[in-house]
């Protein structure tokens, strides 16, 4: 039983980030919680899938990014995982409180930890290093 939770929880996480990889926003959303928790790198913690929705609306509209060398761990019985990540991706339209975008292209080493409730992500909480992403852009 355990290596099968173990075993679907790692599936779950490998079809988020190729949903995420393929553009394809309404598949990610179908593999989260009603009530996900979402933490933003060096940001506060969302709650809930409109709250996922609005992100991910200010992510596409200002980064293009694209995910490759996915390692993905799960705990034995399939509640947490964590996935480790390169991020290659281009700066398009200004964030606030960053420097102007014109299209400044990076690679970043990334990573994120879950929690897996009822076949579903509960929680996301990404990491990446701000500071070096500053440093690719400006």
């Amino acid at each position: 039983m355990t290596e099968t939770a173990q075993a679907t929880a790692l599936q779950l996480v490998h079809d988020y980030y190729a949903a995420f990889n393929a553009g394809d926003r309404a598949a990610m959303l179908a593999l989260l919680t009603d009530d996900v928790v979402h933490d933003l790198n060096q940001g506060p913690r969302e709650t809930g899938r409109d709250a996922f929705v609005a992100f991910m609306q200010r992510m596409d509209a200002r980064y293009r990014e694209r995910l490759a060398d996915i390692v993905v761990m799960a705990s034995v019985d399939g509640a947490r995982a964590a996935a480790e990540y390169v991020v290659h991706g281009e700066y398009i339209a200004d964030d606030t409180g960053l420097p102007p975008a014109n299209g400044q292209r990076y690679v970043l080493p990334g990573g994120a930890f879950f929690d897996i409730r009822d076949g579903r992500i509960a929680r996301v909480t990404n990491y990446y290093n701000l500071e070096d992403w500053l440093t690719q852009v400006g």
